[in-house]
């Protein structure tokens, strides 16, 4: 809208509302009609039309596809934007800043944390921003939508305690062993289960792993994984390459195991010991453990897979002793 039809149309309606509308109610109303308007003109208005097709989000999924982004990354963000379409009720050249805001407060509302709105937030951002620079939307909504702030927490990792206790309360020598190849090679479990018998290397405990973007690494694992890995495959019966299976409920076979069938075993193990788990605190825990033992950070990115240090960064958990150690022993 041009600004002195948008100035024009604020001024009416002050106007019209001063004599029956509080003045704070109508500050915030004007503010409200103000953003709404920024993101449209008379014209766009007149000729609109809800069954207009709106496919720039499949230009977008595609893009992702040609990034090499994962399939769950992709499904994460296809179902994440739809969800906002659907919420906005308006074709993607149309979104403003209103109704960005307007369906993260509604999802707040919800009880959702803020960790899981900014989430949200950045995948709103990575579309509109990828629209914006391809010329496909004429402003970007997401330009006046901050950071929402996360209130930052101590993060935990495994103490030996913590490992021998999951140890023990794991049934089956499969668990065990999946135990110990987590948390001696940093790996992701999305990336483990992918993993077939033939990949791994027993002699010189090493196995190439296809990573985010399926970006190959090598990680290294220690003498007592390898012998918990030959246990078990010598243990196994079924034809499956991959290289950790579970029982189908229908077929009653034994396939490969997928990630969530991992987060499954681990969760009966939580609720036998008591110990919070979750699969990526094997992660952190392997970084904190390299690089107290004094790797070089640049060696543990290498072996996370991470692109940057400072994403391994946040991985590394400091022990308050060993700091304090480091302060006496340099201070």
């Amino acid at each position: 809208m041009a600004i002195d039809a948008k100035v024009s149309f604020l001024r009416e309606m002050e106007k019209q509302g001063a004599e029956t509308i509080p003045q704070a109610m109508m500050q915030r109303m004007l503010q409200i009609a103000s953003d709404v308007l920024e993101g449209f003109d008379m014209r766009e208005i007149a000729r609109w039309d809800e069954n207009e097709k709106d496919d720039l989000l499949d230009g977008y999924i595609a893009s992702m596809k040609i990034q090499g982004r994962s399939k769950g990354t992709i499904y994460r963000y296809e179902a994440m934007i739809r969800k906002f379409m659907s919420f906005a009720k308006a074709p993607t050249r149309r979104i403003t800043p209103y109704h960005v805001r307007n369906w993260l407060a509604s999802e707040k509302e919800r009880g959702l944390q803020d960790s899981t709105l900014e989430g949200m937030r950045q995948i709103m951002s990575s579309y509109f921003s990828w629209l914006f620079r391809e010329g496909l939307i004429e402003r970007n909504p997401m330009c006046n939508i901050g950071t929402i702030k996360v209130p930052k927490k101590a993060k935990q990792i495994y103490s030996e305690v913590d490992m021998v206790r999951m140890l023990n309360a794991a049934k089956k020598v499969r668990d065990k062993t999946i135990i110990h190849f987590l948390a001696s090679t940093g790996c992701r479990v999305s990336e483990m289960t992918q993993l077939n018998r033939d990949d791994v290397d027993l002699v010189n405990k090493e196995v190439v792993v296809h990573g985010k973007g399926n970006k190959e690494r090598t990680v290294y694992f220690d003498s007592v994984t390898a012998m918990m890995l030959e246990r078990y495959l010598k243990r196994r019966k079924d034809k499956d390459p991959a290289l950790f299976v579970g029982r189908h409920i229908c077929s009653d076979k034994d396939v490969r195991l997928q990630a969530n069938g991992v987060r499954v075993m681990l969760k009966g193990i939580e609720k036998r010991t008591g110990i919070k788990i979750h699969p990526h605190k094997f992660r952190r825990t392997f970084a904190s453990d390299c690089a107290k033992n004094g790797m070089p950070i640049q060696m543990v990115c290498s072996l996370l897979g991470h692109e940057r240090i400072d994403t391994t960064m946040t991985y590394v958990v400091q022990d308050r002793e060993d700091v304090k150690s480091s302060y006496r022993r340099y201070a």
